[in-house]
């Protein structure tokens, strides 16, 4: 039955699924028809691609029929696969778990099909039960139609497993001794400007042990994540410091159980990996690392305790620890606890303990989703004097019709966690957002979207510091998948003392007040060519700023994937002008799911590098890989000439068993 572009309605295409199951494994096989398939819009063949702007299937499979867990797996026409673990009854969603699966899909004359296959090993579940949640989603991105088997209101998420239906019928499943060992070999040739080649090769070792069907342990010895990709760079034009997203595996499987209060997201993290084995971007080597995630009964548990090596006048070697337990209340909601242990830095009697409350309910006023939370921390550490609490509560409305919020948090001055990423404290925040989205009668537009957040923080004794107005009154979503948007936001900004935006541009203390413009253009990505060019313009405390972003996407044959995206900041201000300049762009070539290529280039202006990050990844087995790594930078001179900085080349094994 249809969800998008109209509720309840016949498919335009058909769509057939079977699942077969035996006592390791769950089948699916699933035929998509289709009278055109030349139509059909499928582009990713790499392991890990959105597929949200591609025809694609997605199944939902809720291995504890409690409706608030699950596991998502989506697969498009040339077999590229997607997968998460859904969280906080459908409302959080982690894309970085990895699970052991295999798909295969061929396009035929008036379908096309996907079989896939996984291993009840790569999953936690409840044993005994003999009937899991399970729901699937097909969409057809050449008419942006989307249907699914339940869930059949727009208002809820597929993640929202509460609605799923019922996959019966199931054996009594042998996960073996559930052990999985993995060895890794990293080899390393690393050369500075001006010195000699430097070689380094070591082993690690990682071990994945299932205690029970809804327990796992893992370790890992000697942790190398040579593969990693380097970070995106960033523009910034606060006084505050940006959020860098974890990338790193072993921090990343099972983190959803360390997420903590309900709508704090990137803003506010009691618990942010990051702090661990990495010091300003640069890596500290982690010597071991430990973890066990699991679920008993109706209670969720995270436990993560590293070590990092010393780096001589840097960092300390330090033991770090995270603790996470969340108690299912009520049909829908939540209860939980939340404690961090340790210093990376090596500050003394350093930790954080905090509570949390999530009120949801999927069936307000017969069928909308309402939430409610509340969370408070507490943290200490020998260098802090002050105010070392934190506090708030978030009441949300998340449908498809009217989207709205309300927040307020509390931070004291001396709330600083080692182990979090708090950017701002010592404030006072309110924030509300409204967002209406009508669908109206006719060929051309899809769905209207008017906007309105305001944000305001306060210092604690409620004195105004910043305050920013967002309001779109023109924005629409084409029936073709094209968006076009405009808006405009007053911004305020209390100065205290003297802000440097860049290079000998220093904005005196004082209070500002300015107002700011935005047009933005947004191509279908259904087209081989897309992209999006955004253009904010106006006032910039008491003088002017025009920021250009340019994103475009080229994909010309089904293997290949160019992006290219280019941000330039233009400021004029009374202490002076400055531009930013920052390039990116992105090769990746993908000759199967498991054999492919990127190639990742970025330069920015302030820093003056140029890097470069290479890398060819084979997976040779499900539990095996092999990568090519190789990283490059150089620097851009007075003169303008780029002279080179470093480079490096990484090879690395990783071959693992299930037990």
């Amino acid at each position: 039955t249809t969800v998008d572009p109209v509720e309840g309605r016949q498919p335009t295409f058909n769509t057939v699924a079977r699942v077969i199951t035996d006592n390791k494994n769950i089948y699916i096989g699933i035929v998509c028809y289709d009278s055109d398939p030349s139509g059909i819009v499928a582009f990713s063949k790499a392991r890990d691609s959105e597929l949200e702007d591609e025809d694609n299937v997605k199944i939902v499979i809720d291995t504890y029929s409690d409706g608030r867990n699950g596991f998502i797996f989506s697969v498009n026409p040339f077999a590229a696969r997607y997968d998460a673990i859904v969280s906080n009854s459908g409302d959080g969603e982690n894309r970085n778990w990895d699970g052991i699966w295999e798909a295969k899909a061929v396009v035929n004359d008036n379908n096309w099909t996907v079989e896939i296959k996984i291993p009840v090993s790569s999953l936690t579940f409840k044993k005994g039960l003999t009937s899991w949640g399970f729901n699937i989603e097909r969409r057809v991105q050449r008419l942006m139609e989307v249907s699914r088997w339940t869930a059949l209101s727009r208002d809820y998420k597929m993640g929202q497993t509460i609605q799923s239906g019922i996959l019966g019928d199931l054996p009594y499943f042998d996960l073996g001794i559930g052990l999985t060992p993995t060895i890794s070999t990293i080899g390393k040739v690393s050369r500075e400007a001006g010195a000699s080649n430097t070689y380094d090769w070591k082993n690690s070792l990682d071990v994945i042990q299932k205690i029970t069907p809804d327990i796992t342990a893992q370790l890992t010895i000697n942790t190398d994540f040579a593969e990693t990709e380097v970070d995106s760079r960033q523009t910034n034009l606060t006084r505050f410091p940006l959020m860098y997203p974890e990338k790193r595996q072993f921090f990343l499987e099972g983190a959803d159980i360390y997420d903590f209060g309900l709508g704090l997201g990137e803003n506010f993290m009691p618990y942010f990996s990051r702090r661990i084995g990495l010091n300003e971007g640069e890596e500290v080597p982690v010597r071991w690392g430990t973890k066990i995630n699991g679920k008993v009964k109706n209670t969720h548990f995270g436990l993560q305790v590293t070590e990092t090596e010393e780096v001589e006048s840097v960092v300390p070697r330090a033991t770090t620890g995270v603790l996470r337990v969340k108690q299912n209340i009520f049909k829908e909601s939540s209860a939980g606890f939340i404690t961090t242990m340790g210093d990376p830095m090596g500050r003394a009697d350093s930790w954080v303990a905090g509570v949390d409350f999530t009120y949801q309910n999927s069936e307000f006023m017969g069928d909308k989703n309402f939430l409610v939370g509340f969370w408070g921390l507490y943290n200490d550490r020998i260098d802090l004097e002050g105010d070392k609490t934190a506090f708030g509560v978030n009441i949300e409305y998340p449908n498809d019709l009217v989207d709205a919020a309300l927040t307020y948090r509390r931070i004291g001055d001396a709330f600083d966690p080692s182990l979090g990423f708090v950017p701002r404290n010592g404030i006072n925040y309110f924030s509300a957002s409204a967002d209406y989205s009508p669908r109206p009668e006719g060929k051309y537009i899809r769905k209207y979207i008017f906007e309105s957040r305001f944000s305001l923080y306060t210092d604690l004794d409620m004195e105004w510091e910043s305050y920013d107005l967002f309001t779109a009154p023109v924005h629409f979503l084409l029936e073709s998948g094209d968006r076009f948007e405009f808006n405009f936001r007053p911004v305020g900004e209390v100065l205290k003392e003297p802000f440097e935006i860049s290079d000998g541009v220093v904005i005196e203390p004082g209070k500002y007040n300015w107002l700011r413009y935005r047009l933005e253009l947004e191509t279908a990505s259904k087209r081989a060519l897309g992209g999006q060019a955004t253009w904010w313009f106006g006032g910039f405390y008491d003088g002017k700023l025009d920021q250009i972003q340019l994103e475009l996407t080229w994909r010309p044959i089904s293997t290949l994937i160019l992006e290219f995206s280019y941000e330039k900041n233009i400021a004029s201000l009374p202490e002076g002008d400055f531009v930013q300049d920052l390039i990116a762009t992105r090769v990746q070539v993908n000759m199967t799911s498991n054999l492919n290529f990127s190639s990742f280039i970025q330069y920015d202006n302030e820093s003056k590098s140029l890097g470069s990050y290479s890398r060819f990844r084979w997976t040779f087995t499900p539990r095996g890989n092999l990568y090519l790594v190789y990283k490059h930078s150089m620097i851009r001179e007075i003169t303008d000439r780029f002279e080179y900085e470093s480079n490096q080349f990484i090879i690395k094994l990783s071959w693992g068993l299930s037990l």
